[in-house]
């Protein structure tokens, strides 16, 4: 069993870890709250130019653009190689949230097998595990994890759209956590060229634009000027919700840690103190002992000099 000191040294130890996980649950708790606040401040932006992409699908019936399927079908199997951006962390200490968008790249990478893929990684986390076994990355957005901001999110865009519009990709996916509700984190593909129609299709079944639109140069000269940026909107926001899915797994599992450690606090202490009032006990044992032993010693000490 052990003694007092090492329970008091191992009670210290419990509580300077506690002190920083607790600390590090603060921090998440900030980064979370600013980087809602910064995705909330670019929304509109972002929801108002897919508003002018679906009213020009509404003016024009067919548009045959780079970025978007053929007219004539909504998915088909395109040979070439594909693309794939996946987003991480650069570091652990936040539950399974690496582990499930890592296995949800795994999952999509096992599925197109046919041809090369070429793989863009956010986060240090992921180069790590793509390193270590020997896959291939194409480029490596480093610091991004950790600082999302709307001009990594168009570099990143600068990178992928330029190989798309050369034929080097011919489908680019983005595998991202959706913070959702904010309850559970959710691990998601989704491909973000070539676009469906579908997707910019009303739901509730607007009316065909009356007064026709005039476009110059040409509709695809302004759908091919609108893309790039919404393309920038949809990275930035899979970035955002990673990096908010991120720090609120790290929340959670900083809370943990903090609950685990009183747990362990409240065991160590009392632990601590059956051993210390053990010990308070065999003192007091001990000086009793010894007053009797003194005292029976004294009587007969007066026994044997009376007269």
């Amino acid at each position: 069993m052990p003694n007092m000191k090492e329970i008091k040294n191992h009670i210290n130890s419990v509580k300077d870890t506690q002190k920083i996980t607790n600390a590090m649950y603060l921090i998440a708790s900030t980064k979370l709250r600013k980087a809602k606040r910064d995705l909330d401040q670019t929304l509109p932006y972002f929801n108002a130019l897919r508003g002018e992409i679906k009213r020009i699908f509404r003016t024009v019936g067919k548009v045959n653009n780079r970025y978007f399927y053929p007219p004539d079908t909504e998915e088909r199997t395109l040979p070439g190689t594909y693309g794939f951006l996946v987003i991480t962390a650069d570091k652990g200490l936040a539950g399974a949230y690496n582990q499930n968008a890592l296995k949800e790249a795994q999952r999509m990478l096992a599925q197109h097998t046919a041809g090369d893929n070429m793989i863009f990684v956010v986060g240090e986390y992921g180069r790590q595990f793509f390193a270590s076994r020997n896959v291939p990355i194409e480029k490596n957005f480093l610091y991004t994890a950790q600082n999302p901001t709307l001009q990594r999110a168009r570099n990143i865009t600068s990178l992928l759209l330029d190989l798309y519009n050369k034929g080097e990709l011919v489908k680019i996916f983005v595998t991202y956590t959706d913070l959702g509700s904010g309850l559970e984190s959710t691990a998601k593909t989704v491909r973000l060229l070539p676009f469906h129609r579908s997707q910019f299709a009303s739901a509730d079944k607007e009316e065909k634009v009356k007064v026709p639109f005039e476009f110059s140069p040409s509709v695809d000269g302004v759908l091919n000027s609108m893309i790039p940026s919404y393309v920038s909107g949809f990275i930035y926001s899979a970035l955002v919700d990673s990096f908010c899915s991120e720090q609120n797994a790290r929340m959670t599992a900083m809370d943990s840690a903090n609950r685990n450690a009183q747990e362990l606090l409240d065991e160590l202490s009392a632990q601590y103190n059956h051993i210390r009032q053990s010990a308070i006990t065999q003192e007091i044992t001990e000086i009793s002992a010894g007053a009797l032993g003194q005292r029976r010693y004294t009587q007969r000490l007066e026994g044997d000099t009376g007269p």
